[in-house]
């Protein structure tokens, strides 16, 4: 579940580009989710259009972005069977305070990607 080598200058670029302007309401749902005990595993979904995992959380067409911004968890990805094995997921899964656990939903890529959050 590391940050996949196919994940090419297309996504990254684009990703990068959204995740500046909104990484500070991924940390601060990401916090909340914590701290109200709902998950110490948050992932936040992202898309172009729309997809059923978790919340929208940010519209794109609110704020000039290219991805749709959802907040889920890692219970959710384990009812709906995209996770297999819980333990894996959190064997690999990085500090939350540090990381933002995106789900990059596209047509040709969909995998797990974790970004670093800029530092203050």
């Amino acid at each position: 579940m590391n940050n996949d080598p196919e994940l090419d200058g297309k996504y990254l670029g684009t990703i990068t580009k959204d995740f500046v302007k909104v990484s500070d309401a991924l940390k601060e749902a990401s916090y909340q989710l914590r701290s109200r005990g709902i998950s110490d595993y948050p992932v936040f979904p992202i898309c172009k259009i729309g997809q059923p995992i978790g919340q929208l959380l940010i519209n794109k067409g609110d704020h000039g972005l290219e991805w749709n911004y959802f907040f889920s968890f890692m219970e959710e990805f384990s009812q709906r069977q995209l996770i297999e094995k819980e333990e894996l997921f959190k064997e690999n899964y990085k500090d939350a305070e540090e990381f933002c656990c995106l789900f990059v939903i596209d047509e040709t890529f969909t995998n797990f990607v974790f970004i670093p959050y800029p530092e203050d």
